[in-house]
This record gives C-alpha cells, sequence and structure tokens, in this order.
C-alpha cells in the first residue's frame, strides 16, 4: 500500500476516473495533485476524501496550474495554513506518526524566488514530506542535463539538509520530442528518510506525467514459516565439545557415505542438546540494541505505573518519573552504544545499501517477508508449494544442456565420449595426505554462513575437540584417497532472492543464492588452496586475468586500458576498444571442459579426480521460509556457492585470452573480457579487431560459452573532431558503439575527460548524503567521529576508487 502518491494530472476534472482508480489500486493516505486547472467556482470531490486545494488563473482568467491534496477520511488530519505565493498547500497526516505533506508545483515558464522556498520550508511543521512537479533538470535525480532550475533545486535541498528520495527513474514523458525525463520530485526531512521507498507508476493515466509513490517500509508479514535455527548466543560449548566426540569407530566404516552421515548425526545430536532452536514463526522485530536492561527497567516503569495509576500519591508519582526516566537512560545508552559498536567496524567495503538498512534496523524497520505471487504460462501462482517448484524449474533450466546450440552439443557429445583418465603412479606432491595445519588454517579463515542440508555450521565445526577434528582429517583423508564423494554433499538449498529493479512475478528475476555443506567446502577450502597454488606457482593462468587473484583487483585492468588510451593519443594515432558481455556465464560452464583443461595442464591423481567428483550429479532444491520444492538437478554450470566453484571458473574462461592475437591488447576480469588495438590506420584496426573477435566466438562456439551481439559494446578513443566508427561485427551482428561505457566501476569516454564518469560519481555521492542527514537528525548517530567514519566507508571510498586511473 502506497502512503502518498503524487502525480500531475493535467486537469483534475478531466482525470477524475484515473484518480478513483488509483485510489482503489493502492488506497492511498493522501494523494498529492499538481496542474489541476481548476477555478474558485469549480465543485471537485472525491469520496471518502477530503480536499485542500489552491486554484490559480493565468491573465486572461483561465485555469492554469494549481494543486491539491486529497485525504483519506480514514486517517487523522488537519490543514496546514500557508502565507506563500508558491502554488502549494500541505496537511498535518497520520502515517503511523504525524507528517506534513505538502505538495508543490512550479511552473517552468515562471521564476522562482528562493526565499519564497526558504519560507515555505519555515511555515512547514517537522517531518514533513516536500512532493510535486518541481521542473528541474539534474543528473541527481536521474535527468540527463542541468538547467537552471535544477541548480537551484540542489541548492535548495542542500541548505536545508533534505533527503531527496527519488530512485532517478524517468517521470515525464515528452511526446513532441518522444523522449523520458525526470521532474517529479520527493523531498523530505531526514528523520523520514528510512522509513519510505519511492517507486514510479508505469501508466500515465492520460497525463504526460507518471504517477509517483511513497511506499511506507512495512515491518515484515509472516506469510512464511521460517526454518529453525540454532540461537548460538544461548549455546553451551562446553556441553557440545564433549557430546560431540567423533570416534576412530566411527570414521573407519566402509561405506564413506555411512561415515559421512554418522557423523554429520553425531554433530546435530551434540548441537540439539547443547543449542537452543528458534520456533517457525518470524520473531518480533526488535530494534536490534534492545537488550536484557531495557527490558527490566522498562518493566520496572510499567510496574511503577501500575501502582501510581491506582495509588496517585506525591511518593508514587515520584517513583514513577524516575523509573520512566532509568528506562529512557538505559534506551538511549544501549542505542548509542549499538551504533558506536556498529560503526567501529565498517569499512570501505560496507556498501550504501548496507548502511541503509542499519539505520532502518536500528529504527525498528525490518524489510518485508512477504513473497510476491509467481507468473507462469501467465497464470498467477500464490501458493507457496506451487511457488517452490516454479523458482526451482526456472533455475534448472537455465543451467540445462538444451540452452547450447546444436553445433556445440553435436561438439560436446563426441568430446565426452573420450574419457579423461587420472589415475597416476607417480608422486605428486599436490595429490599428499590432507594435514592437521591445513584444517586448522582453513577453520581459522572461514567466514560464519548459513548451513547447508545436513544443518552442520562452521561454528559447530571449530568448536570441536582436537581429537575430533583428528578423525574428521582421517574422514576426509579417505575420500581423498577412495575417490569416493558423499552424495548428500552433492544437494543444495537455494534461496531466491528478488533481483532490484526486476518483475518480481517472473521467477527468471530472481537470484539464487545456494547453501551447501559447510562440512564439504571446508574440504573444498583445504583443496582449493592446493589448486591456486599449482596454478600460480607454473604460471597456468594468464597474467591478463587478474579476477580472485593475490595482489591483484580491477585497477590492473583500469589502469591498462588508460594506459593505451593515453599512448594512443600521444601517437595520434586511433584506438578502438571492445567489451564483451558472456550470457550467463557462471551457470552454463562446460563441466567437461573445466576436466579436459586440467588434463591438458598435466594434473593427474587424487586432486583432480576429487574436482570430478564434485562437479557430478549436482542437485538442488529451492527453500522459502520452511517450504521446500522437490529436487531438481544442475545440469551444467560450476555449482553455486562452492568454495572451489570461482577457480574452476576462471580455469574454464582462461584459454579465451590464448585465441587473442599478440597485437591486440586484452585483459580480463572473472568473465569481463576487453579487447583493444590502436593504429593510425583504422582499416588496419578493423582487421585486428576483426580477426581477434572471430577468434573469440570461434573458442566460445567449442566451449559452451555464449558471447551476447546485444551487449557487446565499442569504443572509439580520439581526439579528432569528426571520425567514422569502425564497422565491425560479432557472429554476424554489427557491435554497437557508444560515447562512453561503465567498465569495471569506472566511466570511460571516448575523449577520456571522464566527465561522465564524474557526473555518475557526483549523483551518487549526493544520494548517499542522505545517510548522513538521516544520521546527524538522530540522537545516536550524530557524533563527529561517527559520521566521519561512515563518510569515509560509502562516499569517499567512491571516490578514492579508480583515483589511480
Amino acid at each position: 500500500m502506497a502512503c502518498v502518491v503524487s502525480w500531475n494530472c493535467r486537469g483534475f476534472r478531466s482525470k477524475v476516473c484515473h484518480i478513483k482508480d488509483l485510489i482503489y489500486e493502492v488506497h492511498p493516505v493522501c494523494i498529492a495533485l499538481q496542474e489541476t486547472y481548476l477555478k474558485p467556482a469549480d465543485i471537485a470531490k472525491i469520496k471518502r476524501y477530503s480536499l485542500v486545494r489552491k486554484d490559480n488563473e493565468n491573465e486572461s482568467g483561465r485555469a492554469s496550474g494549481g494543486v491539491a491534496l486529497l485525504v483519506s477520511h480514514d486517517s487523522p488530519s488537519s490543514v496546514i495554513t500557508l502565507h506563500t505565493n508558491l502554488q502549494a498547500v500541505a496537511v498535518r497526516v497520520m502515517l503511523s506518526n504525524l507528517v506534513t505533506v505538502c505538495t508543490l508545483y512550479l511552473p517552468p515558464s515562471t521564476s522562482v524566488n528562493d526565499r519564497d522556498l526558504d519560507r515555505l520550508v519555515d511555515e512547514l511543521p517537522t517531518p514533513f514530506i516536500i512532493i510535486g512537479d518541481f521542473n528541474g533538470h539534474s543528473p541527481v535525480w536521474g535527468s540527463k542535463n542541468t538547467n537552471t532550475r535544477g541548480r537551484q533545486i540542489e541548492e535548495f535541498v542542500n541548505t536545508h539538509s533534505l533527503c531527496l528520495l527519488n530512485n532517478g527513474e524517468d517521470t515525464y514523458f515528452h511526446q513532441r520530442s518522444r523522449t523520458f525525463h525526470s521532474l517529479d520530485l520527493a523531498l523530505c526531512t531526514p528523520s523520514l528518510a528510512p522509513y519510505f521507498n519511492f517507486r514510479v507508476g508505469v501508466d500515465l493515466r492520460d497525463s504526460d506525467h507518471f504517477p509517483i509513490f511513497l511506499d511506507r517500509v512495512n515491518v515484515g508479514s509472516n506469510d512464511a514459516q521460517r526454518p529453525i535455527r540454532y540461537l548460538f548466543h544461548r549455546a553451551d560449548w562446553t556441553n557440545f565439545t564433549l557430546r560431540a566426540l567423533i570416534t576412530r569407530n566411527m570414521v573407519e566404516g566402509e561405506n564413506l557415505n555411512e561415515v559421512v552421515n554418522l557423523v554429520t548425526k553425531t554433530i546435530i545430536s551434540a548441537a540439539d542438546a547443547s543449542i537452543p532452536k528458534s520456533g517457525l514463526s518470524f520473531p518480533k522485530n526488535r530494534k536490534p540494541w534492545w537488550n536484557k536492561h531495557c527490558t527490566d527497567t522498562n518493566r520496572d516503569q510499567r510496574r511503577a505505573w501500575n501502582v501510581f495509576r491506582r495509588h496517585p500519591t506525591s511518593a508514587n508519582q515520584i517513583a514513577f518519573q524516575r523509573a520512566k526516566s532509568i528506562a529512557r537512560w538505559a534506551r538511549r545508552k544501549s542505542e548509542r552504544g549499538h551504533w558506536i559498536k556498529f560503526v567501529s567496524s565498517i569499512n570501505s567495503s560496507v556498501t550504501a545499501k548496507d548502511m541503509w538498512e542499519n539505520v532502518r534496523r536500528a529504527c525498528g524497520i525490518y524489510p518485508e517477508k512477504r513473497i510476491s505471487c509467481l507468473r507462469k504460462n501467465g497464470q498467477e501462482v500464490r501458493n507457496i508449494s506451487e511457488m517452490v517448484d516454479v523458482l526451482a524449474e526456472a533455475f534448472a533450466s537455465i543451467c540445462s544442456a538444451s540452452n547450447y546450440t546444436e553445433p556445440f552439443l553435436t561438439h560436446k557429445n563426441r568430446m565426452e565420449r573420450i574419457k579423461l583418465r587420472f589415475q597416476t603412479t607417480k608422486h605428486l606432491s599436490y595429490n599428499s595426505d590432507l594435514t592437521i595445519f591445513e584444517l586448522h588454517t582453513a577453520l581459522s579463515v572461514i567466514k560464519h554462513t548459513s548451513p547447508g542440508p545436513d544443518e552442520v555450521t562452521y561454528s559447530m565445526l571449530q568448536q570441536l575437540s582436537e581429537h575430533s577434528l583428528l578423525n574428521i582429517l582421517y574422514r576426509f583423508n579417505r575420500i581423498w584417497k577412495e575417490h569416493v564423494f558423499p552424495d548428500c554433499w552433492k544437494h543444495a538449498f537455494i534461496i531466491p532472492i528478488p533481483k532490484p529493479g526486476k518483475d518480481p512475478q517472473d521467477p527468471l528475476n530472481y537470484r539464487p543464492i545456494a547453501l551447501t555443506s559447510c562440512m564439504c567446502k571446508l574440504f573444498e577450502r583445504i583443496v582449493n588452496v592446493r589448486l591456486v597454488h599449482i596454478l600460480e606457482k607454473n604460471e597456468y593462468i594468464s597474467p591478463f586475468q587478474s579476477g580472485f587473484r593475490k595482489s591483484r583487483s580491477t585497477i590492473d585492468n583500469l589502469i591498462s586500458l588508460e594506459t593505451d588510451i593515453r599512448v594512443a593519443f600521444l601517437k595520434r594515432n586511433h584506438l578502438v576498444s571492445i567489451f564483451f558481455d558472456i550470457y550467463k556465464a557462471y551457470d552454463r560452464t562446460w563441466r567437461y571442459g573445466i576436466m579436459k583443461n586440467l588434463y591438458d595442464l598435466g594434473f593427474r591423481g587424487n586432486l583432480p579426480i576429487f574436482v570430478q567428483n564434485f562437479l557430478k550429479q549436482r542437485f538442488f532444491r529451492v527453500r522459502l521460509g520452511n517450504t521446500f520444492s522437490n529436487i531438481f538437478c544442475q545440469e551444467e554450470g560450476v555449482p553455486q556457492g562452492c568454495v572451489l566453484s570461482v577457480t574452476l571458473f576462471v580455469l574454464a574462461i582462461n584459454p579465451i585470452l590464448s585465441v587473442i592475437p599478440q597485437t591486440v591488447q586484452k585483459n580480463l576480469y572473472v568473465d569481463d573480457l576487453h579487447i583493444s588495438c590502436y593504429a593510425r590506420n583504422m582499416q588496419l584496426i578493423e582487421r585486428q579487431l576483426q580477426t581477434a573477435i572471430n577468434n573469440i566466438v570461434e573458442w566460445s562456439n567449442k566451449s559452451g560459452f555464449t558471447i551476447s551481439a546485444q551487449k557487446t559494446i565499442g569504443i572509439h578513443f580520439c581526439k579528432r573532431p569528426l571520425h567514422p566508427d569502425p564497422e565491425l561485427f560479432l557472429s554476424g551482428f554489427p557491435i554497437r558503439f557508444q560515447d562512453n561505457y561503465k567498465f569495471l566501476g569506472i566511466v570511460f569516454d571516448k575523449r577520456l575527460t571522464f566527465l561522465p564518469h564524474i557526473t555518475s560519481l557526483r549523483k551518487r555521492c549526493l544520494r548517499s548524503l542522505n545517510i548522513l542527514r538521516t544520521l546527524s537528525n538522530t540522537s545516536w548517530g550524530a557524533d563527529r567521529s561517527c559520521l566521519l567514519r561512515v563518510y569515509r566507508s560509502i562516499i569517499r571510498s567512491m571516490i578514492d576508487y579508480g583515483s589511480v586511473v
């Protein structure tokens, strides 16, 4: 449900039916309308809504502009009298708490005095929302350029420390030029920013402006049962360690699947006896800083109040006031301490999104747990038990072998008839028994994640005794040497996470987060260290690959590209760059191709056989709350959520660099491939790049990867005023050339001015300033050292990234 709707309707009377449709669809508390085109004598009514309006007439006496607010009778409200020349009206309305809502229309042809805007803010009781059609252009809220009105609004927002709620979506359609713009804005005081989400409607409804919606952030719903979880903060680890004793007899059984199940059962039995569990229902969304002391002082306050209410004496009143003060002090102290603890833990890797989530949790606001209904073959699916199967089918279809082209399927079937024999009698260091040192090292670097289907967590493994760990290691070595991979480790739970900005009813618009066995991931971590060591030691991975490698980062690729461009400029040459997009690269990686690469590199024995067994017959189930789908098979692709997967993917895509001619510059960051070539003669560049592109396409046709022609982009870097772009083709489709492209977080433009990047960076930094404004408005976040730390982590880190380029 939207709390507030704003719409430039371009005529109230002609759009009454559309206004009623909005009310029927979203049941808003308040509707702000601009350009109502009403005269004072005109009658305007909407059932069950009060109307507050300000009409406007031009010099000829015709209705022009005008604003109105519709307020639901279901919400208490009062009209705010404004003494302003601006087209604005305001009401004080209950939106969970009392909020001032002001609708404002600034005509494009009329100059607006800064003092009028300042006086309007002075007249609005806080907290307030100003929403309406401002007719200003600025990249800060999504426009491609800036005009005088846009700069004026930017200054107005900064002067009054307001927060802009817009998310960058266009709100206006210009019919003559058939272009979209962002003219409708929603501004609010910082204290309200965490409580509202901004979105734009999809239907113009016979206007040239889209309706905009401010949705109240909900505290969540309990449509689905959550899975039972262990409450580790209440665990008796001493009792757990004694009970979770893994003996040698347990791990010496002939059947390794039974051995793995027995060890898992022992650990889970110890956990059940030593660690309390949560219930099936989602807990109340308490504020994260709330602790036992807050509960005790709050209880004492209620008791003192009950005594005073029954016996209203002076002594009881003093006792109640004292208990009330103590409870308030306890809440503020806990709130402040929790925030300081969080701020002291943040670093440059904390994103603005993570920061907003923590700010909202500190305010007691949690994300919704409601699951959107899905669409399958045009039919809505609402039952959770059906929804999990729909999502599982969608995920299985992505990694299905049927997605491969017919020529590759023929090649795949022919190649897979050749059995790769990894058995060897040679002694190779990477095939030696796993050691207790490797096990302890792996346990020391793990990050705590959710468990897989076996429910064993990293916390449990870290609390096992040394004797138990030695027997766990004995079991690992049996798996290592006997070349058997436990069946239970091949299964994963998939948690679907909706992709931001995508239709949540489309099952393909969910990102699968895989939860696999922590015991298996511990084993993988040890094997991965050995594999990476051999790959790096023998220089099997191309020096042009920077992804997931020690002492390498995106900066290596960015500096390489920037250096090539500057060298080309110095030589007065053209430089043409092509940025490739590999479609669903992880999900469609050919597994046999990974093993073939390992075989060709000379790997033999335990390590490649473990990897081969690891990749075979992977299965998953989708989980929503406590509801599970049927079991589905992941035919191809590297397994999601596994430690080895990243290294295996890098190994799979590594040969692509070897097919690119030496005369063409190239670099790769995981699957972000870029090639470039510079010369004075454009025809020479075209020949060199077209050869490289043809080689890449030929390689991809034999490796199972698909290069997306639609998303592959080219840029012609040159300082000459007039020059034609080259003609290059990918699989018969012309490659599209642009003036700029965002590569690994930096926007490169064809003249290397970095102006588009600075514009984009400024926009992101200004949006992140909303966090600082919100924090500075709270009693628990308005501390200089805390604000500086937040600034360094979410704003300065964005400015610093790529500054060496």
